[in-house]
């Protein structure tokens, strides 16, 4: 009886060895990288068999060892890249973490909807012209900006994560919902439409962080007295909207009759053109305080501004900068 107990305990043991031992090797049953998606109440026996198909695992029996060597894991829901050899155990590992695959998407600060779908295309998910065809829709931001021509200055700049099921609309309503979320930590009452379009231009302008409130007061005294603001962003912007942008402002852009052309019309224009940020939304609801009433860019390259309060002092600024230039 001793012997035959001895017997039961070492087969026991030898297939508990040959089980674990099979769980730590790496197989590789593909030659591009497969993407296998489980979604919300997929049982792990159908997880498995989907593993299997794929040839991400040997034998769908592995993954249920697995699962017995670790029975109170929680499986995640999601898409999944495998894309080098990996033994069961490691998957099994991956997907109980749920080390979902997702595209990295980076929008700065200043980027208008031209450049964010551009950015969008490259990650190869969702056209280009796709994701401008909804950002054109203002209907998501409607109740916070009545006035919103699109959603451009309300796809908030910032890292996301894409998935690759999400959709130009997905994606959109993601970067407003992130707007939404910043702008109630700014003042309550303000004019969104008048902050978010006086903010785009100030992103624009602005290289220097410490000059946004600067900016932003040349165009609030310019606001004030009726005068033109004559933002060159604004006329880059006209010339996008019409598609007539070839990368250098020409007099004709000076000159071009567009509702965004501040050269040509006093006041703010239609709306933002531009996605700003936190610091360029604080500097147009907090201009500093200032008599300053133009600007030009400093010689020195160091992307900063000289102010000027008066045409004479701008005058010599602009002088000073050609100079430098010559």
């Amino acid at each position: 009886m001793k012997k035959l107990a001895a017997i039961v305990l070492f087969l026991l043991v030898a297939t508990g060895s040959f089980i674990w031992s099979r769980l730590h090797q790496t197989y590789k049953g593909f030659d591009q990288p497969v993407f296998v998606e489980f979604t919300r109440g997929t049982s792990t026996r159908e997880i498995a068999a989907l593993l299997e198909s794929k040839g991400v695992i040997r034998d769908r029996w592995l993954f249920l060892a697995a699962r017995a060597f670790r029975r109170g894991a929680k499986l995640q829901a999601g898409e999944y890249q495998f894309a080098s050899a990996a033994s069961p155990l490691d998957v099994f590992g991956r997907i109980q973490r749920g080390d979902i695959f997702y595209l990295e998407l980076l929008i700065p600060e200043g980027f208008n909807m031209y450049d964010v779908a551009e950015a969008v295309g490259k990650l190869g998910t969702v056209k280009a012209a796709d994701f401008l065809a909804v950002a054109r829709d203002p209907s998501p931001i409607r109740d916070l900006d009545p006035l919103a021509p699109s959603l451009e200055g309300y796809l908030f700049p910032n890292k996301y994560r894409i998935y690759r099921y999400m959709t130009a609309r997905q994606i959109c309503l993601m970067m407003v919902a992130e707007f939404r979320e910043r702008w109630k930590s700014l003042p309550a009452g303000a004019d969104v439409h008048r902050a978010v379009t006086l903010a785009s231009m100030v992103e624009r302008e602005a290289r220097l962080a410490a000059e946004q409130p600067l900016v932003a007061s040349v165009f609030a005294n310019r606001l004030r007295i009726g005068m033109k603001l004559d933002c060159d962003p604004t006329v880059v912007y006209a010339a996008l909207a019409a598609n007539r942008w070839t990368g250098v402002i020409h007099r004709s852009d000076l000159d071009y009759q567009s509702p965004w052309n501040t050269y040509q019309h006093a006041g703010l224009p239609p709306g933002p053109i531009a996605n700003p940020g936190m610091g360029a939304l604080a500097a147009a609801l907090h201009p500093a305080e200032t008599g300053y009433l133009y600007f030009v860019a400093r010689a020195d390259g160091s992307g900063g501004h000289n102010f000027a309060d008066s045409l004479a002092r701008h005058d010599a600024n602009v002088a000073q900068y050609h100079r430098a230039h010559h």
